[in-house]
């Protein structure tokens, strides 16, 4: 079975076939079926994010999508950045940009307890919908710390295992991460709805 990803980022691509690829999923980026289609994330959670993404995909490209959203969620910010983690502090603010305007917004708040939330949702053509969510408790660092990942994961503090997700190998990473754990549910939702 082949799902197009609703997304760009390869980053993203490449975490959801290290763990779809053990089903004998095959993800491919909606470029490489000839789709070019930038949703507007227009909901008020990861949830609807995910949906209109996965959905709007599908309909472009008449094949099977998955899209995942997923964010960022700092108690002391009642919850921000949260659905607008990758749009936070505006368009001009890289991945580096936006945990320093997080780091600056902490200063003097706590507590520093977040989690990353992700929303699993693959679309098929006859109008079936699964939707797998993931959840990882952790807290805001001091100071960036680590070069893997991507997006927040230089700040994001696992006290459990005295490291930030930008300081696990990717193997690590996948197995406790939001995304890990959402797709782990969507693996075994897909696995029941393909019999």
């Amino acid at each position: 079975m082949k799902l197009v990803l609703a997304s760009k980022n390869q980053k993203k691509l490449k975490e959801m076939q290290e763990i779809l690829n053990q089903l004998g999923i095959e993800v491919c980026l909606q470029s490489e079926v000839g789709v070019d289609v930038d949703v507007e994330e227009t909901g008020a959670t990861f949830e609807e994010n995910s949906l209109l993404k996965a959905s709007a995909v599908m309909k472009a490209s008449g094949l099977p999508a998955i899209a995942d959203d997923s964010g960022l969620c700092v108690d002391a910010l009642n919850g921000a950045p949260g659905v607008y983690s990758a749009r936070y502090g505006g368009e001009g603010l890289d991945d580096t940009g936006r945990y320093r305007l997080l780091l600056e917004n902490m200063r003097g708040l706590g507590p520093r307890t977040a989690k990353f939330v992700s929303v699993i949702t693959c679309c098929f053509p006859n109008g079936d919908v699964l939707t797998a969510r993931g959840e990882c408790p952790g807290t805001i660092a001091f100071a960036p710390q680590g070069e893997g990942g991507f997006g927040y994961d230089p700040v994001f503090w696992l006290p459990e295992r005295k490291k930030t997700f930008a300081q696990l190998s990717a193997e690590e990473k996948n197995a406790i991460s939001h995304r890990g754990k959402a797709l782990e549910i969507f693996r075994e939702k897909l696995t029941q709805y393909l019999k």
